[in-house]
């Protein structure tokens, strides 16, 4: 487990490229707090390939006596420093730092944002329980900033039971009645399949029918899925499926695909990232179906928590999802 002594300050050493940092950096990310699929070095890579033009990487290491003790993947685009993703393709972001570290780690960034050429700090996308939320803010506001925390989102999610039936007997009454007999008309509609896309399976030809039902759910989804946006879905789906993370999700009728989810397993938790499915098969609810089913395989996969990600869709919440909140972090300069 990384560490570093609280006694002084660690020292900082910046980077070029994510790869010459990658074996510590995936050392460190059990140890913090925020840990998901966006904070490993591979997806941060993976973002900045697609979407670093016209942005420099500042991507600082801290180093105690006893090796990394925390990453700030920072990005600048004219006077305006930000952590690395954005909120469009990444629901989390957070500088890294390893538990029981922070009171070292967080004035360390702050000397160094100190030295740094800035108007603005924007950190988006910080979960509640984020250190971060803690530490910073103070220690900006010392430096003469003008500091702003402001509730940027929510990310319902739920706790796993160890059984489904479990799971819908803590749904609220009046959506436990609604997903059972939902589930009883998909069953009567005929021939209807749920499964995962194996290792195997044709990891491009898969995408490409994710990506046609994705852009039909919605007018929204179909002009969010940009040929940029696209490519970085595909280069994401090839990466983590190499890391084992990686789940797409399938519901047939009758042979044809209806509905389907990415999900990344990661940490023991699942995390809902994006999802699509054909209206007119609304009338059997396979797009929420889809979901609830998703949530049983990660009960049988004895997964801890279901994290269905940013935004309070309704379907989120008749599937037992409980709000957590994302803040953004916002300190400007005199």
């Amino acid at each position: 487990m990384p560490s570093c002594k609280e006694a002084s300050l660690p020292s900082l050493t910046r980077v070029a490229r994510f790869q010459d940092i990658e074996r510590e950096w995936l050392k460190l990310l059990p140890s913090c707090r925020t840990n998901t699929p966006f904070q490993t070095p591979q997806w941060q890579r993976l973002w900045w390939e697609g979407f670093g033009s016209g942005r420099e990487l500042h991507l600082q290491c801290f180093q105690g006596e006893d090796g990394l003790c925390g990453l700030a993947p920072l990005v600048r685009r004219g006077d305006e420093l930000t952590l690395a993703g954005d909120t469009d393709v990444s629901d989390y972001q957070d500088f890294l730092v390893a538990q029981g570290h922070e009171s070292a780690f967080y004035p360390a960034v702050a000397q160094t944002l100190s030295r740094e050429d800035w108007r603005t700090l924007r950190v988006n996308s910080l979960p509640q329980e984020s250190p971060t939320l803690e530490h910073l803010p103070g220690l900006l506001t010392g430096l003469g900033c003008a500091v702003e925390v402001v509730k940027e989102d929510v990310v319902p999610g739920l706790a796993l039971p160890a059984t489904w039936d479990e799971y819908v007997a803590d749904l609220d009454k009046k959506d436990r009645h609604e997903l059972r007999r939902k589930l009883r008309r998909l069953e009567e509609a005929g021939s209807f399949r749920f499964y995962l896309a194996g290792p195997e399976s044709d990891l491009s030809g898969d995408m490409s029918d994710f990506f046609v039902l994705l852009k039909a759910s919605s007018v929204d989804k179909d002009e969010f899925l940009t040929t940029q946006r696209e490519e970085f879905f595909r280069a994401t789906a090839a990466e983590t499926r190499r890391l084992g993370t990686f789940r797409l999700f399938f519901m047939e009728l009758s042979g044809e695909r209806v509905a389907a989810a990415i999900c990344f397993d990661y940490a023991t938790r699942r995390f809902l990232y994006n999802s699509g499915y054909k209206p007119e098969f609304g009338y059997y609810s396979v797009g929420l179906l889809l979901k609830a089913l998703c949530i049983q395989q990660a009960i049988q996969e004895r997964l801890t928590y279901f994290d269905f990600m940013r935004g309070a869709e309704p379907y989120k919440y008749h599937l037992g999802g409980r709000d957590r909140t994302l803040y953004r972090l916002v300190a400007t300069r005199p």
